[in-house]
């Protein structure tokens, strides 16, 4: 069977340092993750900006380029950028907007860093989920224009499907050519309105992907290393990082991203499988 490629997803947009004070924030400390990730086993690494002061979530141009800049100038790791902030809307019972917590932007600034990094892949999230009072919104209009300006761009996506209408979206942007037919999916498992990470959804989601697709799981919090495992067994590959789970246990806190990459690893190995190198992992997802 073919190597498995590891994702590291180093920061997210959610986590915080109250909740894991080893979360890396800055340009600086997120692009030492990814180095340290790639060094523990991991090929790719998904990234997110923070604001460098406050810790929060940024679309900020400037904090994309340097990031990216640090992780090239160090490795030949694959960069995944996300295009998930700017569909983030935070609505009350009669539909008000907060202000302080609502990002959204048009299809066109959502991709703008891919346009000018261009990072060999890129997240595209086509669908639209409640993520507890938050509404991850990505309308069709909006979802059809970034798959275009990513093509444009040669950036490959990575589709990530949180519940299975996502796919027939999916099956709708490969017949209109908008996605290729060798297209890498992520399946987003545990989130808070989404799929259950449970074997049975696991199985059931992969059994739904067109033929001919690569694919990647992850689970969130306690479920991330069982989805590892499930990941192992059924052939696809994994994500794990802070941006999913700050535990590596029970109770404690890891102390890395490379920490939860090591262990992703070893679970790996111990069903039989190996760990793909980032130019294997390159040959495998076409790039």
């Amino acid at each position: 069977m073919d190597k498995i490629i590891i994702t590291a997803a180093v920061t997210g947009s959610q986590p915080s340092r109250e909740m894991n004070p080893n979360l890396p924030v800055t340009p600086e400390e997120i692009a030492a993750s990814a180095i340290e990730c790639m060094n523990a086993g991991a090929a790719i690494v998904h990234v997110h900006v923070r604001d460098p002061e406050t810790g929060i979530r940024s679309t900020d141009f400037a904090l994309y380029e340097e990031v990216v800049e640090r992780v090239r100038a160090e490795s030949n790791m694959i960069i995944n950028l996300t295009t998930g902030p700017g569909g983030q809307v935070f609505l009350d019972a009669e539909l008000n907007k907060d202000p302080e917590r609502t990002i959204l932007m048009t299809a066109d600034q959502r991709v703008e860093h891919i346009q000018k990094l261009k990072p060999e892949m890129c997240s595209l999230d086509i669908g639209s989920t409640n993520f507890g009072p938050m509404v991850f919104l990505n309308p069709q209009a909006a979802v059809d224009r970034m798959a275009l300006k990513m093509q444009e761009a040669g950036v490959k996506p990575e589709v990530e499907i949180f519940d299975f209408g996502q796919i027939r979206i999916a099956k709708r942007l490969m017949k209109e050519g908008l996605l290729e037919k060798n297209a890498h999916f992520q399946l987003c498992m545990g989130t808070n309105g989404g799929i259950p990470a449970t074997a049975r959804s696991a199985s059931a989601l992969a059994d739904e992907l067109p033929d001919g697709v690569s694919w990647s799981i992850f689970g969130v919090g306690a479920t991330q290393f069982p989805m590892v495992a499930m990941g192992a067994v059924m052939g696809g590959h994994v994500r794990v990082g802070m941006e999913d789970n700050l535990y590596l246990s029970k109770g404690v806190l890891c102390d890395s991203n490379a920490q939860l990459v090591e262990r992703a690893a070893s679970i790996i190995r111990s069903v039989g499988r190996e760990v793909a190198s980032v130019d294997e992992a390159r040959t495998m997802l076409g790039l």
